[in-house]
Protein backbone atom coordinates (compact mmCIF):
# COMPACT_ATOMS: atom_id res chain seq x y z
CA UNK A 1 0.00 0.00 0.00
CA UNK A 2 1.03 2.96 -0.78
CA UNK A 3 1.58 5.41 2.56
CA UNK A 4 1.99 9.16 2.29
CA UNK A 5 4.05 10.92 5.76
CA UNK A 6 5.95 13.63 6.76
CA UNK A 7 9.84 13.93 7.15
CA UNK A 8 11.64 17.23 8.07
CA UNK A 9 15.15 18.12 6.42
CA UNK A 10 16.37 21.95 7.08
CA UNK A 11 14.06 24.15 7.09
CA UNK A 12 11.71 22.08 5.32
CA UNK A 13 8.71 19.34 5.52
CA UNK A 14 8.53 17.10 3.11
CA UNK A 15 5.64 15.27 2.06
CA UNK A 16 6.80 11.34 1.24
CA UNK A 17 5.30 8.59 -0.64
CA UNK A 18 6.92 5.30 0.03
CA UNK A 19 5.65 1.90 0.90
CA UNK A 20 4.64 0.83 4.08
CA UNK A 21 4.25 -2.49 5.48
CA UNK A 22 2.14 -1.65 8.14
CA UNK A 23 -0.14 1.02 6.81
CA UNK A 24 -2.31 3.37 8.71
CA UNK A 25 -5.51 4.82 7.17
CA UNK A 26 -4.44 8.32 6.83
CA UNK A 27 -6.47 11.85 7.19
CA UNK A 28 -7.92 13.48 4.26
CA UNK A 29 -5.20 15.40 2.15
CA UNK A 30 -6.86 18.03 2.79
CA UNK A 31 -6.06 18.01 6.60
CA UNK A 32 -2.54 17.59 5.52
CA UNK A 33 -2.38 20.70 3.36
CA UNK A 34 -4.47 22.75 6.07
CA UNK A 35 -1.37 21.74 8.51
CA UNK A 36 1.47 22.31 6.10
CA UNK A 37 -0.45 25.96 5.51
CA UNK A 38 -0.03 26.25 8.91
CA UNK A 39 2.91 25.59 9.50
CA UNK A 40 4.16 28.25 6.89
CA UNK A 41 6.73 25.65 5.52
CA UNK A 42 7.52 24.86 1.68
CA UNK A 43 6.84 21.15 0.24
CA UNK A 44 9.15 18.93 -1.69
CA UNK A 45 8.41 15.73 -3.38
CA UNK A 46 10.82 13.16 -1.62
CA UNK A 47 11.94 10.18 -3.56
CA UNK A 48 9.84 7.14 -3.29
CA UNK A 49 12.92 4.68 -4.01
CA UNK A 50 14.87 6.09 -0.52
CA UNK A 51 13.36 2.77 1.32
CA UNK A 52 14.77 1.11 5.00
CA UNK A 53 17.07 -0.63 4.94
CA UNK A 54 16.37 -4.55 6.09
CA UNK A 55 19.40 -5.03 8.72
CA UNK A 56 20.53 -1.14 9.45
CA UNK A 57 23.54 -0.69 11.43
CA UNK A 58 21.76 -0.58 15.03
CA UNK A 59 24.35 1.99 16.95
CA UNK A 60 23.89 4.59 14.19
CA UNK A 61 20.00 3.90 14.11
CA UNK A 62 19.37 4.33 17.31
CA UNK A 63 19.41 8.13 18.08
CA UNK A 64 18.85 9.27 22.04
CA UNK A 65 15.92 11.47 20.09
CA UNK A 66 14.48 10.97 16.63
CA UNK A 67 14.10 14.11 14.28
CA UNK A 68 11.57 16.92 15.07
CA UNK A 69 8.26 15.84 13.28
CA UNK A 70 5.30 18.25 12.40
CA UNK A 71 2.51 18.58 15.09
CA UNK A 72 0.35 16.33 13.92
CA UNK A 73 -3.30 15.45 15.93
CA UNK A 74 -5.85 12.80 14.63
CA UNK A 75 -9.40 13.60 14.37
CA UNK A 76 -9.94 13.18 17.99
CA UNK A 77 -7.48 15.63 18.75
CA UNK A 78 -4.98 12.94 19.98
CA UNK A 79 -1.41 14.40 19.02
CA UNK A 80 0.53 11.50 17.12
CA UNK A 81 3.52 10.83 16.23
CA UNK A 82 5.87 9.80 13.00
CA UNK A 83 8.45 7.25 13.01
CA UNK A 84 11.04 8.86 10.92
CA UNK A 85 12.81 5.84 9.42
CA UNK A 86 9.24 4.67 8.48
CA UNK A 87 7.28 7.38 8.05
CA UNK A 88 4.91 5.52 10.30
CA UNK A 89 2.26 7.72 12.17
CA UNK A 90 0.39 6.45 15.45
CA UNK A 91 -2.98 4.94 15.19
CA UNK A 92 -5.28 5.18 18.27
CA UNK A 93 -7.92 3.65 16.55
CA UNK A 94 -8.68 0.05 16.87
CA UNK A 95 -11.13 -0.43 13.69
CA UNK A 96 -7.74 0.73 11.50
CA UNK A 97 -5.40 -2.19 13.33
CA UNK A 98 -4.37 -3.88 10.17
CA UNK A 99 -5.13 -7.78 10.56
CA UNK A 100 -1.93 -9.39 12.28
CA UNK A 101 -1.86 -12.96 13.51
CA UNK A 102 0.38 -14.16 16.50
CA UNK A 103 3.30 -16.75 16.68
CA UNK A 104 1.99 -19.95 18.39
CA UNK A 105 3.85 -19.92 21.78
CA UNK A 106 2.39 -24.03 21.57
CA UNK A 107 4.17 -25.01 18.56
CA UNK A 108 8.26 -25.71 18.45
CA UNK A 109 10.30 -23.82 15.24
CA UNK A 110 10.28 -27.17 13.66
CA UNK A 111 6.41 -27.07 13.48
CA UNK A 112 5.85 -29.89 16.57
CA UNK A 113 2.96 -28.84 18.45
CA UNK A 114 3.82 -28.44 21.84
CA UNK A 115 0.95 -30.41 24.12
CA UNK A 116 2.27 -31.57 27.36
CA UNK A 117 4.28 -29.29 30.29
CA UNK A 118 7.35 -31.51 29.93
CA UNK A 119 7.94 -30.21 25.66
CA UNK A 120 7.13 -26.56 27.33
CA UNK A 121 9.91 -26.43 29.62
CA UNK A 122 12.31 -28.64 28.08
CA UNK A 123 12.32 -27.17 24.46
CA UNK A 124 9.85 -24.61 23.80
CA UNK A 125 10.71 -22.31 26.57
CA UNK A 126 14.26 -22.36 26.14
CA UNK A 127 13.84 -21.90 21.87
CA UNK A 128 11.76 -18.64 23.00
CA UNK A 129 14.01 -17.44 25.88
CA UNK A 130 16.57 -17.50 23.41
CA UNK A 131 15.05 -15.43 20.82
CA UNK A 132 14.46 -12.88 22.92
CA UNK A 133 18.16 -13.16 24.83
CA UNK A 134 19.45 -12.23 21.09
CA UNK A 135 16.93 -10.16 19.01
CA UNK A 136 14.99 -8.46 21.16
CA UNK A 137 16.71 -7.61 25.06
CA UNK A 138 20.17 -9.13 24.85
CA UNK A 139 22.28 -11.63 26.43
CA UNK A 140 24.47 -11.27 29.39
CA UNK A 141 28.17 -11.23 27.87
CA UNK A 142 30.03 -13.64 30.33
CA UNK A 143 32.17 -10.86 31.05
CA UNK A 144 29.96 -9.15 33.29
CA UNK A 145 31.33 -8.37 36.28
CA UNK A 146 30.86 -9.66 39.47
CA UNK A 147 28.80 -8.03 42.39
CA UNK A 148 28.96 -7.95 46.28
CA UNK A 149 26.85 -6.47 48.84
CA UNK A 150 27.30 -5.06 52.38
CA UNK A 151 24.89 -4.46 54.90
CA UNK A 152 25.92 -0.46 55.59
CA UNK A 153 23.75 0.32 58.63
CA UNK A 154 21.04 -1.06 60.54
CA UNK A 155 17.83 1.01 62.59
CA UNK A 156 15.77 -1.10 64.40
CA UNK A 157 13.12 1.53 64.95
CA UNK A 158 12.39 2.93 61.67
CA UNK A 159 9.19 4.17 60.30
CA UNK A 160 8.06 5.12 64.10
CA UNK A 161 9.02 1.50 65.22
CA UNK A 162 7.09 -0.16 62.49
CA UNK A 163 10.24 -1.55 60.85
CA UNK A 164 13.49 -2.27 60.75
CA UNK A 165 15.64 -0.12 58.24
CA UNK A 166 18.54 -1.97 56.79
CA UNK A 167 20.85 0.35 53.85
CA UNK A 168 22.55 -2.28 51.78
CA UNK A 169 25.65 -1.17 49.35
CA UNK A 170 26.17 -3.38 46.14
CA UNK A 171 29.55 -3.15 44.32
CA UNK A 172 29.99 -4.29 40.54
CA UNK A 173 33.42 -5.06 39.17
CA UNK A 174 34.99 -4.62 42.53
CA UNK A 175 35.08 -1.51 45.18
CA UNK A 176 36.00 1.05 42.78
CA UNK A 177 33.02 0.25 40.81
CA UNK A 178 29.42 1.21 40.27
CA UNK A 179 27.25 1.57 43.62
CA UNK A 180 23.73 0.18 44.04
CA UNK A 181 22.27 1.83 47.57
CA UNK A 182 19.07 -0.19 48.68
CA UNK A 183 17.06 1.12 51.15
CA UNK A 184 14.95 -2.44 52.68
CA UNK A 185 12.01 -2.55 55.68
CA UNK A 186 11.62 -5.32 57.14
CA UNK A 187 8.51 -5.40 59.56
CA UNK A 188 10.15 -5.07 62.79
CA UNK A 189 8.15 -7.38 65.02
CA UNK A 190 8.42 -10.78 62.04
CA UNK A 191 9.07 -14.09 64.11
CA UNK A 192 10.72 -15.39 60.80
CA UNK A 193 12.09 -14.62 57.32
CA UNK A 194 9.27 -12.27 55.88
CA UNK A 195 8.04 -12.27 52.28
CA UNK A 196 9.49 -9.23 50.47
CA UNK A 197 8.62 -6.55 47.39
CA UNK A 198 11.29 -5.48 45.67
CA UNK A 199 10.85 -2.13 43.58
CA UNK A 200 13.19 -1.03 40.93
CA UNK A 201 12.43 2.97 41.29
CA UNK A 202 12.73 6.13 38.93
CA UNK A 203 14.73 7.56 41.91
CA UNK A 204 14.44 8.70 45.22
CA UNK A 205 13.68 12.84 43.55
CA UNK A 206 16.76 13.20 41.38
CA UNK A 207 16.44 15.99 38.91
CA UNK A 208 13.47 17.43 39.93
CA UNK A 209 11.53 14.51 39.70
CA UNK A 210 8.28 13.04 42.56
CA UNK A 211 9.95 11.01 45.14
CA UNK A 212 8.59 8.15 45.33
CA UNK A 213 8.90 7.66 49.45
CA UNK A 214 9.84 11.43 50.56
CA UNK A 215 9.11 10.45 54.15
CA UNK A 216 11.67 7.42 54.01
CA UNK A 217 14.53 7.70 56.51
CA UNK A 218 17.74 6.46 55.62
CA UNK A 219 17.27 7.57 51.77
CA UNK A 220 19.79 10.00 50.38
CA UNK A 221 18.26 11.56 47.16
CA UNK A 222 22.00 12.68 46.24
CA UNK A 223 22.46 8.95 45.33
CA UNK A 224 20.01 9.28 42.93
CA UNK A 225 20.92 10.23 39.29
CA UNK A 226 18.31 12.65 37.29
CA UNK A 227 15.70 11.11 35.32
CA UNK A 228 16.43 10.98 31.55
CA UNK A 229 14.76 13.42 29.11
CA UNK A 230 10.97 12.50 28.95
CA UNK A 231 11.71 10.12 31.80
CA UNK A 232 8.62 9.95 34.17
CA UNK A 233 8.27 8.75 37.81
CA UNK A 234 5.31 6.84 39.34
CA UNK A 235 2.42 9.10 40.46
CA UNK A 236 1.88 8.32 43.71
CA UNK A 237 4.11 7.38 47.09
CA UNK A 238 4.20 3.33 47.00
CA UNK A 239 2.55 2.25 49.73
CA UNK A 240 5.63 0.97 52.36
CA UNK A 241 3.35 1.23 55.75
CA UNK A 242 0.53 -0.98 53.94
CA UNK A 243 3.58 -3.64 52.79
CA UNK A 244 4.50 -3.94 56.24
CA UNK A 245 1.01 -4.47 57.76
CA UNK A 246 0.67 -7.49 54.99
CA UNK A 247 3.68 -8.56 56.69
CA UNK A 248 6.14 -8.20 53.84
CA UNK A 249 8.85 -6.43 53.46
CA UNK A 250 10.04 -3.90 51.19
CA UNK A 251 13.19 -2.41 49.36
CA UNK A 252 13.79 -0.17 47.09
CA UNK A 253 16.68 1.19 44.51
CA UNK A 254 17.45 3.41 41.18
CA UNK A 255 17.81 1.92 38.27
CA UNK A 256 19.85 4.02 36.63
CA UNK A 257 22.53 3.12 39.72
CA UNK A 258 23.15 -0.02 37.97
CA UNK A 259 23.14 1.31 34.07
CA UNK A 260 22.70 4.73 32.53
CA UNK A 261 19.41 5.28 30.53
CA UNK A 262 20.29 7.69 27.84
CA UNK A 263 22.26 6.87 24.50
CA UNK A 264 25.29 8.97 25.64
CA UNK A 265 25.39 7.45 29.06
CA UNK A 266 23.98 3.74 28.30
CA UNK A 267 27.48 2.20 27.85
CA UNK A 268 29.18 3.57 31.25
CA UNK A 269 28.89 1.69 34.08
CA UNK A 270 28.42 -2.27 34.41
CA UNK A 271 27.70 -2.85 30.42
CA UNK A 272 30.88 -0.98 30.07
CA UNK A 273 32.92 -3.27 33.00
CA UNK A 274 31.89 -5.78 30.91
CA UNK A 275 33.29 -4.31 27.56
CA UNK A 276 36.09 -7.08 26.61
CA UNK A 277 39.40 -5.54 24.91
CA UNK A 278 38.45 -4.01 21.30
CA UNK A 279 35.23 -3.74 21.96
CA UNK A 280 33.82 0.04 22.48
CA UNK A 281 30.21 -1.00 22.60
CA UNK A 282 28.11 -4.44 23.21
CA UNK A 283 27.64 -6.99 20.51
CA UNK A 284 24.44 -7.01 18.49
CA UNK A 285 23.09 -9.66 20.25
CA UNK A 286 24.05 -9.06 24.22
CA UNK A 287 22.70 -6.95 26.44
CA UNK A 288 20.91 -3.20 26.11
CA UNK A 289 19.72 -1.39 29.31
CA UNK A 290 16.74 -3.22 30.16
CA UNK A 291 18.50 -6.69 29.90
CA UNK A 292 21.26 -5.14 31.98
CA UNK A 293 18.85 -3.50 34.62
CA UNK A 294 17.11 -6.99 35.03
CA UNK A 295 20.88 -8.37 35.50
CA UNK A 296 21.38 -6.14 38.20
CA UNK A 297 17.66 -7.72 39.54
CA UNK A 298 18.96 -11.37 39.68
CA UNK A 299 21.95 -9.78 41.48
CA UNK A 300 19.57 -8.54 44.10
CA UNK A 301 18.11 -11.47 44.34
CA UNK A 302 21.70 -13.10 45.12
CA UNK A 303 22.45 -10.89 48.36
CA UNK A 304 18.54 -11.73 49.40
CA UNK A 305 19.29 -15.40 49.13
CA UNK A 306 21.60 -14.99 52.29
CA UNK A 307 19.47 -12.93 53.96
CA UNK A 308 17.97 -14.56 57.04
CA UNK A 309 15.51 -12.32 57.68
CA UNK A 310 14.08 -12.49 54.32
CA UNK A 311 12.27 -15.14 52.72
CA UNK A 312 13.78 -15.73 49.24
CA UNK A 313 11.57 -17.97 47.74
CA UNK A 314 8.78 -15.11 47.42
CA UNK A 315 9.99 -12.55 46.42
CA UNK A 316 8.01 -10.03 43.87
CA UNK A 317 9.35 -7.52 41.71
CA UNK A 318 7.44 -4.00 40.94
CA UNK A 319 8.36 -2.16 38.32
CA UNK A 320 6.83 0.76 36.08
CA UNK A 321 7.01 1.89 32.39
CA UNK A 322 9.99 0.89 31.15
CA UNK A 323 10.93 -0.50 34.48
CA UNK A 324 8.09 -2.61 33.87
CA UNK A 325 9.21 -3.63 30.91
CA UNK A 326 12.20 -4.77 33.13
CA UNK A 327 10.53 -6.71 35.74
CA UNK A 328 9.14 -8.82 32.96
CA UNK A 329 12.11 -9.84 31.46
CA UNK A 330 14.00 -10.04 34.54
CA UNK A 331 10.68 -12.50 36.13
CA UNK A 332 11.08 -14.16 32.36
CA UNK A 333 15.32 -14.84 32.85
CA UNK A 334 14.90 -15.95 36.39
CA UNK A 335 12.73 -17.75 37.73
CA UNK A 336 13.74 -17.27 41.35
CA UNK A 337 11.13 -14.27 41.80
CA UNK A 338 8.10 -15.76 42.85
CA UNK A 339 5.31 -12.61 41.35
CA UNK A 340 5.82 -10.03 38.74
CA UNK A 341 4.00 -6.84 38.99
CA UNK A 342 4.57 -4.62 35.83
CA UNK A 343 2.53 -1.49 35.46
CA UNK A 344 2.04 -0.23 31.95
CA UNK A 345 5.21 -2.21 30.42
CA UNK A 346 3.53 -1.11 27.02
CA UNK A 347 5.49 -1.92 23.72
CA UNK A 348 8.23 -4.69 23.92
CA UNK A 349 7.19 -5.08 27.21
CA UNK A 350 3.45 -5.88 28.22
CA UNK A 351 1.04 -4.59 24.99
CA UNK A 352 1.48 -6.93 21.60
CA UNK A 353 4.05 -5.45 18.88
CA UNK A 354 1.92 -6.42 16.33
CA UNK A 355 -0.74 -4.44 17.11
CA UNK A 356 -0.35 -1.22 15.04
CA UNK A 357 -1.84 0.74 18.52
CA UNK A 358 0.15 3.64 20.28
CA UNK A 359 3.75 2.86 20.43
CA UNK A 360 5.82 0.45 17.87
CA UNK A 361 8.48 -1.48 17.22
CA UNK A 362 9.57 1.38 15.19
CA UNK A 363 9.01 4.06 17.84
CA UNK A 364 11.05 2.14 20.58
CA UNK A 365 14.08 0.91 17.83
CA UNK A 366 14.72 5.19 16.85
CA UNK A 367 13.95 6.38 20.46
CA UNK A 368 15.30 4.04 23.01
CA UNK A 369 17.30 1.17 20.92
CA UNK A 370 20.25 1.27 23.31
CA UNK A 371 17.58 -0.40 25.93
CA UNK A 372 17.55 -3.45 23.70
CA UNK A 373 20.15 -5.74 21.59
CA UNK A 374 21.65 -4.01 18.52
CA UNK A 375 19.88 -6.68 16.43
CA UNK A 376 15.97 -5.32 17.94
CA UNK A 377 16.87 -3.01 14.88
CA UNK A 378 16.24 -5.58 12.07
CA UNK A 379 12.64 -5.54 12.84
CA UNK A 380 12.11 -1.70 12.07
CA UNK A 381 9.07 -2.13 9.20
CA UNK A 382 9.12 -5.41 9.52
CA UNK A 383 7.44 -6.69 12.98
CA UNK A 384 5.94 -9.41 11.71
CA UNK A 385 9.71 -10.95 11.27
CA UNK A 386 10.12 -10.61 14.95
CA UNK A 387 9.87 -14.07 16.10
CA UNK A 388 8.15 -13.60 19.24
CA UNK A 389 5.56 -11.45 20.42
CA UNK A 390 4.46 -10.62 23.92
CA UNK A 391 2.07 -13.22 25.11
CA UNK A 392 5.37 -15.17 24.71
CA UNK A 393 7.63 -13.06 26.99
CA UNK A 394 4.29 -13.11 29.74
CA UNK A 395 4.65 -17.32 29.19
CA UNK A 396 8.04 -17.51 30.09
CA UNK A 397 7.05 -16.87 33.26
CA UNK A 398 4.14 -19.10 33.75
CA UNK A 399 3.42 -20.70 36.18
CA UNK A 400 4.20 -18.22 38.31
CA UNK A 401 1.47 -14.92 39.43
CA UNK A 402 1.97 -12.01 37.30
CA UNK A 403 -0.25 -8.76 37.88
CA UNK A 404 -0.50 -6.42 34.41
CA UNK A 405 -1.66 -2.99 34.99
CA UNK A 406 -2.84 -0.17 32.58
CA UNK A 407 -4.23 3.08 32.53
CA UNK A 408 -7.41 4.60 30.55
CA UNK A 409 -5.27 7.70 29.94
CA UNK A 410 -2.19 5.97 28.84
CA UNK A 411 -3.15 5.00 25.48
CA UNK A 412 0.28 4.83 24.15
CA UNK A 413 1.16 1.92 26.55
CA UNK A 414 -1.84 0.34 24.39
CA UNK A 415 -3.78 -1.05 27.73
CA UNK A 416 -6.08 -2.96 25.40
CA UNK A 417 -2.86 -4.74 23.90
CA UNK A 418 -1.43 -5.56 27.35
CA UNK A 419 -4.62 -7.10 28.76
CA UNK A 420 -4.43 -9.35 24.76
CA UNK A 421 -1.23 -10.10 25.56
CA UNK A 422 -2.29 -12.09 28.94
CA UNK A 423 -4.79 -13.36 26.79
CA UNK A 424 -2.88 -15.27 24.42
CA UNK A 425 -0.05 -16.57 27.37
CA UNK A 426 -2.95 -18.22 28.64
CA UNK A 427 -3.11 -21.54 26.95
CA UNK A 428 0.49 -21.82 28.04
CA UNK A 429 -0.15 -21.40 31.75
CA UNK A 430 -2.90 -23.61 31.31
CA UNK A 431 -0.69 -26.22 30.17
CA UNK A 432 1.85 -26.00 32.83
CA UNK A 433 -1.05 -26.12 35.18
CA UNK A 434 -1.74 -22.79 35.98
CA UNK A 435 -5.18 -20.36 35.89
CA UNK A 436 -5.50 -17.77 32.63
CA UNK A 437 -7.42 -14.30 33.23
CA UNK A 438 -10.42 -16.64 33.24
CA UNK A 439 -12.19 -14.35 30.45
CA UNK A 440 -11.51 -12.51 27.04
CA UNK A 441 -13.62 -10.20 27.57
CA UNK A 442 -11.40 -6.87 28.06
CA UNK A 443 -12.58 -5.62 31.60
CA UNK A 444 -14.62 -2.09 32.47
CA UNK A 445 -11.77 0.18 34.77
CA UNK A 446 -11.50 -0.54 37.93
CA UNK A 447 -12.85 -4.09 37.84
CA UNK A 448 -9.76 -6.10 38.79
CA UNK A 449 -8.91 -9.54 37.10
CA UNK A 450 -7.65 -11.69 40.24
CA UNK A 451 -9.05 -14.73 40.33
CA UNK A 452 -6.24 -16.68 37.96
CA UNK A 453 -2.60 -16.65 38.10
CA UNK A 454 -2.75 -13.98 35.43
CA UNK A 455 -4.43 -11.02 36.77
CA UNK A 456 -4.83 -7.64 35.05
CA UNK A 457 -6.31 -4.04 36.65
CA UNK A 458 -7.45 -0.97 34.39
CA UNK A 459 -7.30 1.88 36.79
CA UNK A 460 -8.89 5.29 35.29
CA UNK A 461 -6.23 7.80 35.02
CA UNK A 462 -2.76 8.57 33.44
CA UNK A 463 0.62 6.49 33.14
CA UNK A 464 1.81 6.17 36.82
CA UNK A 465 1.27 3.45 39.55
CA UNK A 466 -1.77 4.57 41.57
CA UNK A 467 -2.67 3.81 45.18
CA UNK A 468 -5.48 1.48 43.79
CA UNK A 469 -3.39 -0.32 41.86
CA UNK A 470 -1.02 -0.99 44.68
CA UNK A 471 -4.26 -2.28 46.71
CA UNK A 472 -4.52 -4.71 43.93
CA UNK A 473 -1.58 -5.85 44.18
CA UNK A 474 -1.17 -6.39 47.60
CA UNK A 475 -4.42 -8.34 47.09
CA UNK A 476 -3.16 -10.75 44.66
CA UNK A 477 0.08 -11.36 46.59
CA UNK A 478 -2.14 -12.50 49.74
CA UNK A 479 -3.85 -14.34 47.78
CA UNK A 480 -0.18 -17.14 47.70
CA UNK A 481 1.61 -15.46 50.74
CA UNK A 482 -1.62 -15.01 53.02
CA UNK A 483 0.61 -13.59 55.24
CA UNK A 484 -2.46 -11.29 56.12
CA UNK A 485 -6.35 -11.28 54.75
CA UNK A 486 -6.83 -9.25 51.92
CA UNK A 487 -6.70 -5.55 52.65
CA UNK A 488 -10.31 -2.96 51.54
Amino acid sequence: MLFVGFTTGPGVLRLVATMNPHPTPIRPLALLFTLLATASLSLRAADAAASVPASPTPTAAAPARGPAAPALKDADGRSLKMAARTGHITNYYEEKIPPYTLPDPLKLASGVPVTDAGTWFTFRRPEILNYYLTEVYGRVPASAPAATFEVASTDPQALNGTAIHQQIVGHFGGPDGPAVNIAMYLPAHATGPVPLVLSISFGFGGGGAPSPNPSLPGVDPTVAPPLPPGGRAPGFPEPVADILAHGYGYAVFTYTQIEGDTLAGSVSKVRKLALRPGQDKPADDEWGTISAWAWGLSRIMDYLETNPAVDAKRVALVGHSRLGKTVLWAGAADPRFAIVFSSQGGELGSSLGRRDFGETIDDMAQNYGYQFAGNLQKYVGHWNNLPVDTHMLISLIAPRPLLITGGTGDQWSDPHGEFLGEVAAGPVYRLVGAKDLGTTEWPKPETPLLSGDLAYYLHTGPHAITKEDWVVFLNFADKYWQAKPASN
